[in-house]
């Protein structure tokens, strides 16, 4: 049995609560993967693992299940303080190489922000890999024509959940990118 999973999806959630753990729980309702054990991994992206819905995918998982998957989670209970969860995506134009994937966790960005850095950390890690040369001084906008240039990072995507803590509560936020076996 292969133990490289073939499908991937991502998701994100939001919850809120009194209790921080509970505040986590709902978050992990909120993204549909809270019935499932998931175990983090770290940054690969499979070579040949396909892109499904999030739809398709809960489908796919079975309560008690031990999931892998790449998880940003954030949490706080500072009122009206920002957080962000994102998760950033970096798939190469040889789909029989590895990509990557980033977590990032942030206060007082945007949803926009996270996924941009999420998405530039994934593409950073790629692009080392794959050889490609760039100023880690320069802009995303920058370093994205020089990665697209090259011919050889064909896309990047990010998944990002951020929220606004509510006076007297919790709040969660993750992003997660699950991977099905």
């Amino acid at each position: 049995m292969s133990r490289v999973p073939k499908k991937v999806f991502f998701t994100n959630g939001v919850g809120t609560h009194k209790e921080e753990l509970q505040s986590f729980e709902l978050a992990l309702r909120d993204a549909g993967i809270e019935k499932c054990n998931l175990v983090t991994v770290s940054s690969i992206l499979p070579p040949c693992c396909r892109r499904i819905s999030r739809k398709e995918g809960l489908k796919l998982l079975h309560p008690g299940e031990i999931v892998f998957c790449v998880l940003a989670r954030c949490s706080s209970n500072e009122p009206r303080r920002l957080l962000a969860a994102s998760v950033g995506c970096a798939v190469p134009m040889d789909k029989r190489m590895y990509g990557y994937l980033s977590e990032h966790h942030a206060f007082g960005m945007t949803d926009s922000a996270a996924g941009d850095y999420a998405e530039d950390l994934a593409a950073a890690m790629l692009a080392s890999t794959l050889g490609i040369e760039f100023d880690e001084d320069k802009s995303w906008d920058e370093k994205r024509e020089i990665w697209k240039i090259s011919g050889k990072i064909v896309r990047t995507s990010n998944i990002t959940q951020s929220a606004i803590v509510k006076q007297g509560t919790y709040t969660s936020v993750v992003a997660a990118a699950v991977f099905i076996l």
